[in-house]
């Protein structure tokens, strides 16, 4: 019997000053079994870093052809494609080709160490490459419950987050523009 998803919800009230944008999320997120919490929360600050409308959560690690997050237009053209993590050369150079944007949020304890021996290699790729302190999503992830309350504050490079469970300050750090 395979592994169900755990299901989180999160009601999070979104206010990014970079892009004048302010909006209530209801958010259902679905937790794969072999994905920690903080790869989790990672997806979920990457997604409002970039909120839209448009902008939706995929398969992600149930479907290796599909990023974390993307944005379809209406007319079903990709115009962001959004991976959370360390992925490889290959899949970003295929992701630019099919997307208009492509952005990779790196955030975990190996982060420097791939960053450093892929640096080289993205720089030829159209792609914007951010990092997420790794201190910070584990703060972040001990903050969630299967039910929250959040509140999203982003400027500069910072995203205030306040919950019931108390507060964290993330700067994303961008590696490549």
């Amino acid at each position: 019997m395979a592994l169900k998803p755990t299901i989180y919800k999160f009601k999070i009230s979104l206010s990014d000053l970079n892009r004048d944008y302010y909006t209530a999320l209801n958010l259902t997120v679905a937790q794969h079994p072999s994905e920690t919490v903080e790869r989790m929360m990672a997806r979920v600050l990457a997604y409002c870093l970039n909120a839209d409308e448009l902008l939706s959560f995929t398969k992600g690690l149930s479907s290796v052809e599909e990023p974390d997050i993307w944005l379809r237009g209406l007319d079903d053209q990709l115009h962001l494609w959004i991976d959370v993590g360390e992925p490889a050369k290959e899949r970003i150079k295929k992701a630019s080709r099919m997307a208009k944007n492509t952005k990779v949020y790196s955030f975990n304890s190996k982060s420097d160490t791939w960053w450093q021996q892929s640096q080289s290699s993205f720089s030829a790729l159209p792609v914007q490459v951010n990092q997420f302190p790794w201190e910070d999503i584990q703060a972040l992830a001990k903050l969630v419950s299967r039910t929250s309350d959040m509140s999203f504050t982003i400027t500069g490079d910072s995203t205030y987050i306040t919950t019931q469970n108390g507060e964290v300050d993330i700067i994303c750090h961008e590696l490549q523009a």
